[in-house]
């Protein structure tokens, strides 16, 4: 793993997307190049090594393309939480507040057994929504929330302040 590797240089701006105002932290090049991704996961899986975590969950989309390589790191299994419709199995589903609309969540009320350990993973902590609705649907399926991983915190925005005592790692953080 490279310690030293700046990973905000792989992070793009892409102004006014997905509307007009918004600046949106383009994770794909830090994905395409193999030293920024492997120390991505290094980096987020590190942290939560010896802890005990038996379940990762991503949130959907881009949060499944970090979730998945953490939860092979730790030696646990990994959970999708995904928009509503997308799953089909029985679900349990929480909605949330974005910065620029609502949404939903659903995991499968079976992918958490009561009392596992669990991490969530995802790309982005902006205003909180999506992360703590997450952090919901983990414990009302019995889960216990260890931690929440993100490669971008946008500070500036709060969201760190909807998660409670969840231990957050973040990456990169932008004020």
């Amino acid at each position: 793993m490279a310690d030293d590797l700046d990973l905000g240089s792989y992070i793009r701006d892409v102004a006014d997307w997905p509307q007009p105002g918004v600046t949106f932290k383009d994770i794909t090049p830090l994905l395409a190049d193999p030293a920024a991704l492997a120390a991505t996961i290094d980096r987020l899986a590190g942290h939560f090594i010896g802890r005990g975590i038996t379940k990762v969950v991503g949130i959907e989309a881009r949060g499944f393309v970090v979730a998945a390589p953490v939860a092979y790191r730790l030696d646990a299994g990994f959970v999708p939480a995904r928009k509503p419709g997308k799953l089909p199995w029985g679900t349990e589903s929480e909605a949330y507040d974005l910065e620029y609309g609502t949404d939903e969540l659903e995991i499968h009320v079976d992918a958490v057994t009561p009392g596992e350990k669990v991490l969530v993973v995802d790309d982005v902590l902006a205003t909180g929504g999506t992360a703590s609705a997450a952090i919901r649907l983990v414990q009302a399926v019995g889960g216990d929330v260890v931690g929440l991983g993100v490669i971008i915190e946008l500070g500036f925005l709060g969201g760190a302040a909807k998660l409670g005592d969840v231990d957050l790692v973040s990456l990169l953080t932008y004020d």
